[in-house]
């Protein structure tokens, strides 16, 4: 980690969520996702008069990483901290915490943020092109230095940068964003190194690896993915089709598992939204719901996709049939929901009036311009009961819980703290749906999905396809306790490959015991410290218990060397 002691400035940028700190990891994020809506839909933005407010929104974002990449090896990620911050209650204007800036460099790495800071810059890279030229090809340069910086000097950013760490810890590691900047400098530069990079590369750094349906700051896997199956619908894979078709395999596994299709789904509250995580559940929402878009609209429109049509393990997936389910999805972000609530602030009758937001739930400088200290802040306007002053229109909250049960109060951070990478993704979402009104696709609704079935029984072996790991279960006691069945399953994983597994990381759903000699991590469950490698030909196993029919056990990602 390296502090900053003198000066540098860092004016503009976005503050993450509620409070005062500029994350820059799931800042770059946001600005990634805003682009990649106004490349998509950006003719349908200007149809409404939307188009250049967008590209403000992204150019605010990227003339402040334009500042915080002052040398091609250093950047800053993160001004102010978190400890500090959330210490103190206080509009922006008053700001009385520390201002002290963090920074990677040679010495200090951090590829996931600069890999994510330097797609964001290339994507933005494609928004300006035509209409600032100049400013486009100033972009390239920094996401060029960027990838090549993060790419060079390997590390992980909180492990430089520790005090984002228990804020925006990067779980997933830096390989994805490696991927992802390669994947948006291919797109922005149409230069072959950059996709052979992402072929080279993909099984050591998990592109290939990782079948997941969860995609949001943290995680880019899917996004990469989808990304790989665009270039290989559009014929511009070349000599890396084999691989790339691969990326699309993980691709649609995320789509099928998102609409209902998969061997593995998404968990659904009873009033139909996706859920992850109790804890700003929204996010994942709205990020899903812009890969199901694209996709759909990339299956239908471009060449080599085969008609459109996913095949997924409980049936087809139409593209219409993917897009019903996201506009199911942003209907229930907008009011369509049990408790008829909005979750986008100043959207409709109702909607959260206490969102945990420090600007917005103090009067604004304009109406007293009396200055709010910390703690005056947190006794005099964090506990009022009433409605916020300021009203944080078009915000996206965190959201309802697993059962859509939702409690509107400033103190329920979980559910009630907006963040611009929930609202970022939903911009191409919202301008999509909006260009489609009166084409019919408002005619189509999803049918209730297929459960998928699982045919385990008390042995058997799976492989899912493109993995190395062959996954087997057998049941090796079995006994009777308060009239009901209980089962030990033994389960055993072994590398079908001629390489090295590392980072193995595995799904374990439909688990109702428990579980011994594997850890749980972020995303799933991961072999236990001990065993940091899988080699070619060995075996892993561990044991759980319970009663009835066993776990869905399956592979959720890996490294392949």
């Amino acid at each position: 980690m390296f502090c900053l002691a003198g000066q540098v400035d860092l004016v503009g940028g976005y503050y993450d969520a509620g409070d005062n700190v500029k994350f820059g990891l799931p800042m770059a994020f946001t600005v990634t996702m805003m682009s990649w809506g106004i490349l998509e839909y950006g003719r349908q933005m200007a149809a409404v008069g939307e188009l250049r407010n967008a590209m403000d929104a992204v150019k605010w974002g990227t003339d402040y990483f334009i500042k915080a990449h002052p040398e091609p090896e250093v950047l800053y990620g993160e001004v102010g901290d978190g400890d500090t911050d959330h210490g103190c209650w206080q509009r922006p204007e008053d700001m009385s915490t520390s201002r002290q800036a963090f920074r990677i460099d040679p010495q200090n790495p951090g590829s996931d943020l600069a890999g994510e800071t330097a797609a964001a810059m290339a994507a933005a890279s494609l928004v300006f092109r035509s209409t600032y030229p100049g400013y486009a090809n100033l972009l390239l340069q920094h996401a060029k230095e960027l990838f090549q910086f993060a790419d060079k000097y390997r590390g992980k950013y909180d492990a430089s940068i520790t005090v984002a760490r228990n804020y925006y810890g990067s779980f997933s590691g830096y390989g994805d964003e490696l991927l992802w900047a390669a994947a948006w400098l291919y797109e922005a530069t149409e230069e072959g190194c950059y996709l052979e990079y992402m072929a080279r590369n993909g099984d050591a750094l998990g592109g290939t690896g990782w079948f997941i349906n969860q995609f949001g700051w943290d995680v880019k896997y899917p996004g990469v993915q989808v990304l790989a199956a665009k270039f290989l619908l559009q014929g511009r894979a070349g000599a890396h089709a084999a691989t790339l078709q691969r990326y699309r395999q993980n691709a649609e596994f995320f789509v099928c598992s998102c609409v209902g299709k998969g061997a593995v789904n998404v968990p659904r509250t009873p009033g139909g939204m996706m859920y992850h995580q109790r804890w700003n559940n929204l996010q994942f929402v709205t990020s899903a719901s812009f890969l199901l878009t694209v996709y759909a609209d990339y299956a239908t429109a471009l060449p080599g996709s085969g008609g459109g049509a996913l095949r997924c393990p409980a049936g087809a997936a139409r593209p219409f049939e993917i897009l019903a389910f996201v506009r199911s999805q942003v209907n229930y972000i907008l009011g369509d929901n049990p408790r008829g609530t909005s979750y986008m602030v100043g959207y409709g009758a109702s909607f959260p009036r206490q969102v945990h937001h420090r600007g917005a739930s103090i009067v604004s400088v304009r109406t007293d311009p009396s200055f709010v200290s910390c703690q005056e802040g947190y006794s005099a306007w964090y506990p009022r009961q009433a409605g916020n002053p300021n009203v944080l229109e078009g915000a996206i909250v965190g959201g309802p819980d697993e059962y859509d049960d939702f409690a509107d109060e400033r103190n329920n951070y979980e559910q009630t703290e907006a963040a611009t990478y929930n609202s970022a993704p939903l911009l191409g979402v919202l301008a999509r749906l909006a260009g489609a009104c009166g084409t019919g696709l408002e005619e189509y609704q999803l049918h209730p999905p297929e459960e998928a079935t699982a045919n385990q029984t008390s042995s058997s072996r799976l492989r899912q396809p493109s993995s190395p790991i062959e996954i087997e279960q057998n049941v090796t006691r079995t006994w009777a306790m308060r009239r009901a069945t209980y089962y030990r399953y033994s389960v055993t994983l072994t590398n079908r490959s001629r390489k090295t597994v590392r980072e193995l990381h595995l799904g374990v759903s439909e688990l109702r015991g428990r579980l011994w000699g594997l850890d749980k991590a972020r995303y799933g469950y991961v072999p236990p410290k001990w065993l940091p490698a899988l080699r070619a030909g060995k075996s892993l196993r561990f044991v759980y218990v319970q009663h009835g029919t066993p776990a869905n056990v399956r592979v959720i990602g890996y490294k392949l060397l």
